[in-house]
């Protein structure tokens, strides 16, 4: 991502590990913003090293741009989410320099993964916003989210004054 340019994240599971909650899987999720992430050209020459890459573009109305897999015989699967959001984009700006496998990489904040899992709206995302709002200062991780929430869909919204309440 770096030699292409191209301002990256990681989320999920990693993302949330960094922050205090454990969950297994065995990908690695990466938030990127940048549509050239759907065009072959920009993983030719990976393709060519011998990684395999599954772009999948979303329609005009998906929540998302895409997404694209990256996998190798020797390592888990990397799951690049391309979103189209302005509020998304930010996430980005916002994430901090964490070390993951002996790795330096931007990881997305705590409030930020809680954006990105309401997005998503699914029960998985709603359990590890659970497990967040446990692991770091609940009152402070409310606020930044409070802060932000506006920028998603009613039903984001919805699921985010349940899981407070019920909290």
């Amino acid at each position: 991502m770096r030699d292409r340019r191209i301002p990256f994240a990681v989320v999920g599971a990693a993302a949330l590990a960094v922050h205090g909650v454990s969950r297994a899987t065995r990908d690695v999720d990466v938030l990127v913003v940048d549509a050239a992430c759907l065009s072959p050209a920009t993983w030719a020459t990976l393709e060519r090293d011998g990684v395999a890459v599954t772009i999948r573009s979303g329609s005009a109305d998906d929540p998302l741009a895409g997404v694209v897999r990256l996998t190798t015989s020797a390592e888990p699967p990397i799951d690049l989410i391309v979103g189209r959001e302005r509020w998304q984009a930010q996430a980005l700006d916002r994430a901090t320099a964490r070390t993951i496998d002996d790795l330096v990489v931007p990881v997305a904040t705590p409030a930020d993964l809680v954006l990105l899992k309401l997005y998503a709206g699914g029960p998985q995302d709603a359990w590890d916003i659970l497990q967040l709002l446990e692991a770091v200062d609940r009152a402070a991780l409310v606020a930044e989210v409070e802060a932000e929430v506006a920028a998603l869909p009613e039903d984001s919204r919805r699921l985010w004054a349940r899981l407070v309440e019920s909290g």
